[in-house]
C-alpha cells in the first residue's frame, strides 16, 4: 500500500497556486465539490490529503463507500460512481485567501463542467463557498431548489478539520442524508 510522504515546508510553498486534477466521469451518481484545494492537497497530488481533513472517513460511515479510501486511492470512487472537483482550482492555505471574484468565475465554471458530465448530484461542500459561487445568500444545508439541466444541488458542510462547527458525527449524519436521498428514500 502506497503511504503518502507528509510534504516539506518548501514543497508546501511551492505549492501555492497549483492545481490538480478532477476526478471525474461522466453520468456520475455524486460529483462531490471542494472549495479549492489546501497546500497539502496540492503538494501531494491529491484531494483532500490533509490528515486533519474529514472527508474520506466521513464518505465511508456515511455509506458512500465500503472501506475507508485514502487520498491516494481517490481514483477508485469513479468505480462507486462519485468524483472530486472545486470551485476554484489554485491551491491555497485558506479559503479565506479567495475572494468573492474567484468564487463566483469558479461558479460559472463549474456550472459549465456539470452540464458537460451530467452528474446525478453535484454535493457542494462548504455552505459559504456555494453562497458567494452561485448568489444564493440564503443557502442552508441539504437539497436545494435550483438544478443545473437535470443535476440536483445538495449543500453539505466543508469537511476540512478546520471546520469545527461540525463534529464528525454530524457530519456523516449530513452526508448520510445524501446517500439515502440517492438510494430514493427521500
Amino acid at each position: 500500500m502506497q503511504i503518502l510522504k507528509k510534504p516539506t515546508e518548501d514543497e508546501l510553498t511551492a505549492a501555492i497556486g497549483k492545481t490538480i486534477p478532477d476526478v471525474i466521469a461522466p453520468d456520475l451518481k455524486v460529483l462531490f465539490c471542494g472549495i479549492n484545494p489546501s497546500l497539502y492537497t496540492a503538494a501531494t497530488g491529491h484531494n483532500f490529503a490533509r490528515p486533519g481533513n474529514r472527508f474520506w472517513p466521513t464518505l465511508h460511515k456515511a455509506g458512500f463507500t465500503p472501506r475507508l479510501l485514502l487520498p491516494h486511492e481517490e481514483q477508485e470512487l469513479l468505480d462507486l460512481g462519485f468524483g472530486i472537483t472545486n470551485v476554484v482550482d489554485r491551491a491555497t492555505a485558506s479559503a479565506a485567501e479567495l475572494n468573492a471574484a474567484e468564487l463566483i468565475e469558479g461558479g460559472i465554471n463549474l456550472v459549465q463542467k456539470v452540464i458537460e458530465y451530467r452528474p446525478q448530484v453535484l454535493a457542494m461542500l462548504g455552505v459559504s463557498a456555494y453562497r458567494v459561487s452561485f448568489g444564493k445568500s440564503n443557502a442552508t444545508i441539504g437539497l436545494q431548489e435550483q438544478n443545473i439541466g437535470d443535476t440536483k444541488l445538495w449543500v453539505l458542510p466543508n469537511p476540512s478539520g478546520l471546520n469545527a462547527h461540525y463534529t464528525p458525527r454530524t457530519l456523516t449524519k449530513l452526508y448520510k442524508e445524501l446517500r439515502i436521498y440517492l438510494d430514493g428514500g427521500v
